[in-house]
C-alpha cells in the first residue's frame, strides 16, 4: 500500500528526513520503490533525460501520461507524484483541473506545480479544495527558465529569502502538502523550512530541508549532458552500459555469442533427418 500524504507530513513532525527520487520507467520505479524511497516523482526532467529534448518546457500532457502510467504499474509503497508540464496549469481552473485529474487517473497520488503567481496560487487552491493533492515548487523553477534567465540560484540574500518564505506561506495556505525548494542557499532553505507547517523537499536547497529529491539519472551517472552542483553521483551507469554494449558487439563479431547453452536445439533424430535431406 502506498504511503499517504498524512504519513509524509508526519515525518516533518517526527524529524524524519523524506527521500524522493525521480523515475520514468517501470523497472527503475520498481527498484527504487523496493529500496524504500518515500516518494517517487515522475518529473518533467524526463523531457531531457529520457526523451532528449533541450528543455523541460518541451514535454506535454500526452507524453507525461505515458510515463506516469508506466511508473504507476511498478510502485507499491512510495507516494507517487507527477509533474504538471508546461502549459497544463497556466490555464483556467476547468482546464487545469482536467489535466490534473488525467494525471491522477493515470496512477499519480498527487501533482506538482511550479511557481507562486496569483494565477497559479488560485489554481492550486481550486485543485486542493476539490480533492487533488498538490506539491508546490519554489526557488529555481525550470519551467520559468526563460523568465529567470538561466540556471541561477534563488534567494541569494535576506530580502529575497523572505520573499520566498512569503511565497511558500501562500502555497501552504492554498493547500499544498509539501514544497520543493530548488537551488537556494542552505541558510535560506533552513529559514523557510523552520517557518512552515508542511515539509520542504530540497534539490540544491541544503541539508536543513525536511527531505531531499534528486533526478535518478544524475545519481546513477547515466545522464551526461551536464551534472548539477547539487547532484551526488553514486554510480556510473553510463560506463556500465557502454562497456556491456561493447562486450556484446565483440562477442557477436567473434562468434562467441550465442553459445550452445543460449540456443535451442533439435532432437538427435531430427538433426539426422536434416543431414540426410537431399
Amino acid at each position: 500500500m502506498r504511503k499517504s500524504i498524512q504519513k509524509i507530513q508526519n515525518y516533518k513532525k517526527e524529524g524524519k528526513k523524506i527521500t524522493v527520487l525521480t523515475a520514468y520507467d517501470y523497472s527503475t520505479a520498481k527498484y527504487i520503490d523496493n529500496a524504500g524511497v518515500d516518494m517517487i516523482l515522475v518529473g518533467d526532467s524526463l523531457a531531457q533525460v529520457a526523451l532528449g529534448y533541450d528543455s523541460t518546457t518541451d514535454i506535454g500532457m500526452d507524453e507525461m501520461l505515458v510515463f506516469v502510467r508506466a511508473v504507476s504499474r511498478a510502485v507499491e509503497n512510495a507516494l507517487l507524484v507527477a509533474d504538471m508540464p508546461f502549459m497544463s496549469f497556466q490555464l483556467d481552473k476547468v482546464e487545469t483541473m482536467k489535466n490534473a485529474c488525467e494525471l491522477i487517473k493515470a496512477g499519480a497520488n498527487a501533482v506538482k506545480i511550479e511557481g507562486s503567481s496569483d494565477f497559479t496560487v488560485e489554481n492550486i487552491k481550486h485543485l486542493t479544495q476539490n480533492g487533488v493533492p498538490v506539491m508546490g515548487h519554489l526557488g529555481f523553477t525550470p519551467l520559468s527558465i526563460n523568465t529567470i534567465g538561466g540556471h541561477k540560484v534563488q534567494g541569494k540574500d535576506a530580502d529575497r529569502t523572505i520573499e520566498l518564505l512569503k511565497d511558500a506561506l501562500r502555497l501552504q495556505n492554498a493547500g499544498c502538502f509539501a514544497i520543493v525548494l530548488e537551488m537556494v542557499p542552505l541558510q535560506s532553505g533552513q529559514f523557510i523550512s523552520q517557518r512552515l507547517r508542511i515539509p520542504t523537499i530540497g534539490i540544491g536547497g541544503g541539508r536543513f530541508c525536511d527531505g531531499q529529491v534528486l533526478v535518478s539519472d544524475d545519481i546513477f551517472g547515466k545522464y551526461d549532458r551536464f551534472k548539477p552542483k547539487f547532484a551526488r553521483q553514486y554510480s556510473s551507469l553510463k560506463d556500465i552500459i557502454f562497456n556491456v554494449a561493447k562486450a556484446f558487439c565483440s562477442d557477436v563479431e567473434e562468434g562467441n555469442f550465442p553459445n550452445v547453452n543460449e540456443s535451442f536445439t533439435l532432437e538427435i533424430g531430427e538433426i539426422e533427418k536434416l543431414e540426410n535431406y537431399r
